[in-house]
């Protein structure tokens, strides 16, 4: 699928685009050319040292933020499939930078759809959040604007052999912006701050969504935003698992902060499908395809009227033992030490 192509990935060194570097390198060692973009100069040269250019010539650095239009059409060049990875995530910071938040996320959006429509692109897979499905931060809203962006670039894209879909997950397990780190930091305090007990959130790990991307990039048609049947976890089993020792205090829900992550929206469920080991939600309104003919051909199933799928009503939920046992492999992996 990947070999003797060209791909760029936009926030490559951030947590899924290591993973997600690591995998390809590994599974498709023919891969043409496989450029990560990002704007951290020091973050390229400590993932240089990592895939070093002797072992691994088809990896490329460019220095480039997605807010940079011109920037991004000279990435493009001879690219056959773009995964874009670039956002800024940061809850508290995007309240209160909203802008900035806009910028990267909202413009750069449309920069990078702008730039694949003009060059030679294939494949886009743009990665969306829980946070997107009925948002009630500003993160959130923009990553919703980013969903709406590439969905509605199939519409479009003419007569180009191009195809533009979205994966939408939740907390990754391990990366940066999870609680998990936090709590092993805070774990010498003999207390853990829980925002509030009833809190859940899915699970799913940097490997996962990668492979999920994979999926994408094969078996996608175009304007599907995927959703991964993933389970769901406590906060206090978390805190448990982290340290069963340590006092729970409640602290309260920040701004902007859900009690169940929502990935699909009971109004989503007339245009979602079950594909197996995804859901897809479908644009609604013009596509090329309908919702029946989607169903046929990737042999998928209309959910029920009013379905919706949130972590609080997920029937799979991790024990503390099996979150236990997830944390240390995390954390005992090569990549945790960046994150």
């Amino acid at each position: 699928m990947l070999n003797q192509k060209s791909i760029l990935i936009t926030g490559g060194t951030g947590s899924f685009g290591r993973c997600f570097v690591k995998t390809v390198l590994s599974l498709y060692p023919n891969v043409k050319r496989l450029a990560v973009l990002s704007r951290d100069e020091l973050k390229q040269y400590e993932m240089a040292q990592e895939f070093p250019a002797s072992r691994y010539p088809q990896l490329r650095f460019f220095i480039g933020d997605v807010r940079d239009a011109a920037r991004l059409r000279r990435a493009v060049e001879g690219v056959d499939i773009v995964v874009h990875a670039a956002a800024l995530k940061q809850v508290p910071a995007a309240e209160y930078n909203p802008f900035e938040c806009i910028k990267t996320n909202v413009l750069g959006a449309q920069n990078l759809i702008e730039a694949c429509l003009d060059g030679q692109v294939r494949r886009v897979v743009a990665l969306s959040t829980d946070k997107a499905a009925a948002p009630v931060n500003l993160y959130g809203a923009t990553k919703l604007c980013s969903d709406k962006l590439f969905v509605a670039a199939n519409n479009i894209k003419g007569e180009r052999d191009l195809r533009f879909s979205v994966v939408r997950y939740g907390n990754v397990m391990g990366s940066r912006g999870s609680v998990i780190p936090f709590f092993r930091d805070q774990r010498s305090k003999g207390e853990l701050p829980i925002t509030d007990p009833n809190m859940t959130r899915f699970n799913i790990s940097l490997q996962e969504g990668v492979e999920m991307v994979l999926w994408s990039i094969e078996n996608a048609w175009g304007g599907e935003i995927l959703v991964p049947k993933i389970p769901s976890y406590r906060i206090t089993d978390v805190a448990e698992a982290v340290a069963p020792e340590a006092r729970q205090r409640i602290v309260g829900v920040r701004p902007g902060e859900k009690l169940h992550e929502e990935m699909i929206t009971s109004s989503d469920s007339p245009n979602t499908v079950d594909l197996g080991p995804y859901y897809a939600i479908l644009p609604s309104g013009h596509t090329s395809y309908g919702i029946d003919d989607y169903c046929e051909r990737m042999n998928a199933q209309r959910v029920a009227p009013g379905f919706s799928y949130d972590s609080g009503s997920n029937e799979h939920f991790l024990s503390v033992p099996q979150l236990r046992a997830m944390i240390e492999r995390q954390m005992d992996h090569p990549h945790a030490a960046h994150h």
